[in-house]
């Protein structure tokens, strides 16, 4: 099965509709198996669209758009290499002074540097 299969609502769609993070409606809210999550939210009155992205146990990290458009174009360039970064991250979460946990420190930079 393809990446993109893989990906469902989270907690079946119970997320959608409510209060985000950010303090906007959240209109999109996907998980991936590996351990990757996608929630787009957005409070028009504030032309406000925030993509909150994370990987469990090692990354939780926001962007924020002024237009839907840039907000899906976000969350369609993001889907696939979240999915990359969360693969390559060891599943057992960072342990301080490991090898594999700076190794991971790289990758979590090249991404954030990627996706501001």
């Amino acid at each position: 099965m393809g990446d993109e299969q893989e990906w469902s609502l989270t907690e079946g769609g119970h997320t959608l509709g409510r209060m985000g993070a950010e303090g906007g409606t959240v209109v999109r809210d996907e998980s991936h198996p590996c351990g990757a999550r996608l929630i787009l939210e957005e409070d028009l009155s504030r032309a406000f669209h925030a993509l909150t992205c994370g990987v469990t146990g090692w990354l939780l990290h926001r962007r924020f758009f002024s237009t839907e458009a840039e907000a899906e174009a976000a969350w369609a360039e993001m889907r696939p290499a979240l999915v990359e970064l969360a693969r390559e991250l060891p599943a057992s979460g960072p342990r301080p002074g490991a090898p594999a946990t700076r190794e991971a420190g790289a990758r979590l930079g090249v991404f954030l540097a990627r996706f501001p």
